[in-house]
């Protein structure tokens, strides 16, 4: 009895080393969460036009252009830890933001909307059409944000944390957050939890004349950047009447934005999987943007330039007129808003997938939107995979909303940026992927894994038209 007790204690004692051995195996051998370090580089090229300027308050050019660049960095901290740093510079020029300052063209000041005591050398011209040679018609953006993530050793279980810094001419934003992701049912259930703080800053920049008109009131056409300048009644008559009694300079600098998100995937089967989404975001401070101008209906109109062109002021015709402000964009201090969705991506066959995705979104200012999207990647071998693109967009107005010269002074808050009006857009595109698993293409140590190239016009019912090209180029160490 003793010998097979003993020798039931020399078994039981090498299955439970053995185990133990495996246990320190599994971790010891563990799949790095990556297995070097990665960098993707981003460029992307937008071009618009449309003829609802927010800036010139609902009417004249939109024209655009933006080039966009992003470097990603991926770095293997050990198996379970990856550090992602994102850096980008984004530079556009703008026809609708040189307007800031519409007057700048025939004017020895170069400041960013016109702010300057130097009087101009000759009358000033402007329109809503055409594009100022303010410093506003160009500007850069700059970020820089981090994200740390851990995995946990059965990889069920991820942490990560993120912080954000962006800054532009008259913007600042700083972000922070964090998120957990739990994997179930043999990875093939995923729920994740997200929440992010944005603490911005503006530096409010305000249309050339209503700056004058609060810096010297009623004497602004006698000193600073207006001194001398003939203001025109709508008949063209010269008019010292001007005066946008509405407009004060605003208190509040700050924009805080506070945002949770929850996500759930489920794999049904080898062929589909999808996914739910919801967001809850709030929005505190300054919402309205200071340099997007309003026109009252029940206000009289000034102009400043050429008075013959006021007849056509409305039309890309007038190339020598600008309409003077009532009072600049005014929206509520607070936003909360909430989207909803599902994405669906089902294995046709080996050659074709489709992807599919939807959202449902309703805000507190009164807009509801949805959005439906569907993508068709088609695997030509194993280096090339195309895949055509759709999107359909469409909501209905703010309430805060109103066109061109439709609102009323009595009112407390307005804007006409078509942003917020009722609209439907399409957007039509393709994209074309190389992936090369060899990596055969090396650049400073780095093996070029896939490149992805993405083409989308865009059209909206109200005439805004863009087009967007991207690359993105991903290297492995």
């Amino acid at each position: 009895m003793k010998k097979q007790l003993t020798i039931l204690i020399i078994l039981f004692s090498l299955v439970s080393f053995s185990q133990e051995k495996v246990k320190d195996t599994v971790v010891k051998f563990k799949k790095a969460v990556l297995e070097s370090t990665e960098a993707d580089i981003l460029m992307s090229y937008y071009k618009q036009d449309g003829i609802h300027s927010a800036v010139s308050g609902g009417m004249g050019s939109e024209k655009l252009t933006d080039f966009a660049t992003n470097i990603v960095v991926a770095v293997p901290i050990n198996d379970d830890d990856v550090l992602t740093i994102d850096t980008g510079i984004s530079a556009y020029t703008s026809a609708s933001s040189s307007n800031i300052n519409p007057f700048n063209s025939n004017s020895t000041s170069s400041g960013a909307s016109g702010h300057s005591t130097t009087t101009t050398t000759s009358p000033p011209v402007g329109t809503p059409w055409l594009a100022s040679s303010g410093a506003s018609a160009s500007d850069q953006l700059i970020t820089l944000s981090g994200n740390y993530s851990h995995s946990n050793n059965n990889r069920n279980f991820i942490w990560n944390a993120d912080i954000s810094v962006s800054n532009e001419y008259d913007y600042t934003s700083f972000g922070f957050g964090g998120g957990i992701t739990k994997l179930f049912n043999k990875k093939n259930t995923e729920l994740s939890l997200k929440t992010n703080i944005y603490l911005d800053k503006w530096r409010p920049i305000y249309p050339t004349e209503l700056h004058e008109y609060a810096k010297y009131g009623n004497t602004f056409q006698y000193n600073g950047y207006l001194s001398g300048v003939k203001i025109y009644n709508e008949n063209g008559v010269v008019s010292t009447f001007y005066k946008p009694i509405k407009f004060t300079t605003l208190d509040v600098e700050k924009r805080n934005s506070y945002s949770a998100s929850f996500s759930f995937s489920q794999i049904i089967s080898r062929k589909m999987q999808f996914s739910i989404f919801f967001d809850l975001l709030r929005q505190e401070g300054l919402l309205s943007t200071p340099y997007q101008r309003i026109y009252f209906a029940d206000v009289a109109n000034y102009y400043i330039g050429q008075p013959q062109f006021i007849s056509n002021y409305e039309s890309s015709a007038n190339v020598g007129v600008y309409r003077l402000a009532d009072d600049i964009e005014r929206l509520p201090s607070t936003r909360v808003k909430f989207p909803i969705g599902i994405r669906t991506n089902y294995y046709i066959n080996e050659k074709v997938k489709l992807r599919t995705y939807y959202r449902y979104y309703t805000d507190d200012w009164g807009i509801n939107a949805q959005t439906f999207n569907v993508e068709i990647p088609i695997k030509i071998n194993d280096k090339y995979t195309v895949y055509p693109m759709y999107r359909y967009y469409t909501q209905n107005a703010s309430k805060y909303f109103a066109p061109f010269e439709q609102h009323l002074s009595t009112e407390i808050f307005y804007t006409s940026d078509y942003d917020l009006s009722k609209f439907y857009s399409k957007q039509f595109g393709f994209g074309i992927t190389y992936l090369d698993i060899f990596t055969n293409f090396k650049l400073f140590g780095f093996g070029l894994k896939n490149i992805d190239f993405r083409y989308n016009n865009y059209q909206r019912n109200d005439g805004l038209k863009a087009n967007i090209v991207t690359f993105n180029f991903k290297f492995v160490l």
